[in-house]
């Protein structure tokens, strides 16, 4: 019963594509790639005769912004902070590392790695770990230039630590785990440490959704003369629930027990998978239930973890519960303690007793920070207390904490569109964007409110803002026009977006159509072009809109007009413009037709004939 209970829970949970519908000790691992030396040179050699890497884009998904939102940041053990690490070093080798990537980019036109690897050679960059570093994360989303000037600091003996781990990390995002294989058995061959580049293996297992290959990678640790230590292990459980795979971390911790006995960090891990980065308050309470069946004693992080969790989902008096029982038991709250404590107290309308923690934080000595404040703005911002909102912003800027842009897209979602662009200008003039988030945001919201028009105003200041319109701006405007009735404008957006050089999105042209078909039979106007064709005379100019370019409609028109041509036996010139199957298309029956031009800036179709 309760396997199946566990099953229908992560079936309700809206991280669908985590779920395994199996556990992952009972399904069949693929092997991993043999410690031949042949198929590392055939490995490494495919890396170069590949023609190309085809990378699917999907569509982002709309930013909701909250102070305590689930968060994959609030993680323990990562193995390497791969930004961190590239920030320390970017001010004393840009102009190194543009000479390299230039150069780089016009090796990639040789067909052998060895021509390649001379044009850098050539380049007259003086060979250094921190350039190669700084390259390859410049590189991160080119793995095959990336691995290129790998290649070119492993023949000039330049290579670290570091920069196996960051090549090994791109590799793994780009899901070429075998390549990263061969430079993994390359690195313990050379006996250099390799523990920290196969934590970064197993953390790029788990981002691509396979905690089994995961799993393996930690069980292979001792054949690379590695002992699986607590640090190993409590970096996989991380790494497992940063990415949410909750129940494969839990399992794996309770398999084994015998090897690493159970403790509070594991338990932590845990509890902040599903207090974090995949709230359930169900599994939540399930694992702190467990904590206390293996006398496992709750400390100061358990807390703060399950107080996060019940303050997400509004649950005021279990917050105020914990926080009490925490302190009687000599844990000391910190931020994340009383930032929670904000949030649900503002959120449940008692900001009175918000501002009094407030007060007690500072007491205590905990300074806020920004996320401080937030954590009362946004609840305020969101039931539309735009006023008191407004006090706390004054506050915080009183107090010496700047605003985050986080701070800003709080307002911008419960703004009206005036005052939308009031804080869009006051983002600009502090530096603090507007991105395209946060045009995503105003977007979404507007839709929402089926204000439609507000939104394409927004639209038209984008501009001014100097952020550039991506897939994912024009595929959220199509969709909300087309929902509400603005089919027209809907559907020059959409061919503006394919001019533009952007996908095809098929569910986006199925809603188009769906739409179209729906306003014609709302205007009866199914005989409009045959009647106008029928009643061509010679020498006129005629024009209707996009409504007739239904994929059916499409298809009877054209034999209609080929038949008018047969009829008339004269030259003439016909434009037939097409927004078939999403895209433009001039389509041209007989070798006489050469002009062709589109009526103003909607989509018509333009039938002419020579006075």
């Amino acid at each position: 019963m309760m396997a199946l209970l566990t099953i229908a829970r992560r079936l309700q949970r809206t991280h669908p594509k985590h779920f395994l519908p199996f556990p992952f000790h009972s399904l069949p691992q693929p092997p991993l790639p043999p410690l031949s030396p042949s198929n590392q040179v055939h490995h490494l050699s495919q890396a170069f005769q590949q023609t190309g890497l085809v990378l699917s884009r999907p569509i982002p998904q709309i930013p909701h912004f909250s102070a305590l939102q689930p968060s994959r940041d609030q993680t323990l053990h990562d193995p390497i902070d791969f930004n961190e690490c590239t920030n320390e070093k970017t001010h004393h080798f840009q102009l190194g590392v543009c000479k390299l990537v230039e150069a780089i980019e016009k090796a990639d036109q040789f067909s052998s790695k060895e021509e390649a690897i001379e044009v850098l050679d050539k380049a007259g960059v003086e060979p250094k770990e921190e350039l190669v570093y700084l390259a390859i994360w410049d590189l991160r989303e080119e793995w095959k230039l990336a691995f290129l000037v790998f290649k070119w600091g492993e023949k000039c003996g330049c290579l670290g630590g570091k920069v196996w781990d960051l090549m090994v990390w791109v590799l793994g995002n780009h899901k070429k785990f075998s390549t990263a294989w061969c430079l993994i058995r390359d690195l313990h061959r050379s006996s250099m440490d390799t523990r920290r580049t196969m934590l970064v293996l197993m953390d790029r297992y788990t981002a691509a959704n396979d905690p089994g290959k995961a799993i393996q990678t930690f069980q292979l640790m001792e054949k690379f003369r590695m002992t699986p230590d607590t640090i190993a292990f409590h970096t996989l459980l991380t790494s497992l629930c940063k990415h949410g795979n909750i129940e494969e971390a839990e399992e794996f911790m309770l398999l084994n027990r015998k090897l690493f006995p159970l403790e509070t960090e594991g338990f932590n891990i845990i509890l902040n998978g599903w207090c974090n980065i995949c709230l359930d308050l169900f599994e939540a309470k399930r694992i702190w239930r467990e904590m206390s069946k293996c006398c496992i004693t709750p400390e100061a992080t358990s807390y703060t973890h399950m107080i996060s969790c019940f303050s997400k989902v509004g649950n005021l008096f279990d917050s105020l519960r914990l926080y009490d029982e925490m302190k009687k038991r000599g844990w000391v709250p910190g931020i994340k303690v009383y930032n929670s404590l904000l949030y649900v107290l503002t959120r449940e309308n008692c900001l009175d007793e918000a501002l009094k923690i407030l007060d007690k934080m500072k007491e205590a000595g905990v300074k806020p920070d920004s996320t401080t404040y937030n954590s009362m703005i946004v609840p305020l911002c969101e039931a539309s207390k735009l006023e008191e909102a407004r006090n706390t912003l004054a506050t915080m800027i009183a107090e010496g904490v700047s605003p985050t842009i986080e701070t800003y897209h709080a307002f911008l979602e419960g703004a009206s569109v005036d005052v939308t662009l009031e804080f869009l200008n006051h983002m600009k003039k502090t530096g603090l964007g507007p991105n395209r988030d946060s045009f995503l945001l105003i977007f979404c919201k507007f839709f929402k409110l089926k204000q439609p028009e507000y939104a394409l105003r927004i639209w038209e200041e984008m501009k001014r803002f100097e952020v550039v319109p991506d897939s994912a701006h024009y595929a959220l405007l199509v969709e909300g026009l087309a929902t509400c009735g603005s089919v027209i404008k809907a559907r020059e957006l959409y061919g503006e977006m394919i001019l533009s050089g952007m996908l095809d999105d098929p569910k986006l042209k199925k809603l188009l159509n769906e739409q179209v078909q729906h306003t014609i039979r709302q205007s009866g106007e199914e005989e409009k072009p045959f009647g106008i064709l029928r009643n061509l005379k010679k020498g006129e100019c005629l024009s209707w809109d996009c409504l007739i370019c239904d994929e059916v409609l499409v298809e009877s028109v054209s034999k209609l007009l080929k038949g008018i041509y047969l009829e008339l036996s004269g030259t003439y010139w016909l434009l037939n413009v097409l927004m078939h199957a999403g895209r433009f298309a001039v389509e041209r029956t007989d070798a006489c037709w050469e002009k062709a031009c589109i009526d103003g800036k909607m989509f018509y179709k333009v039938l002419v004939l020579p006075k």
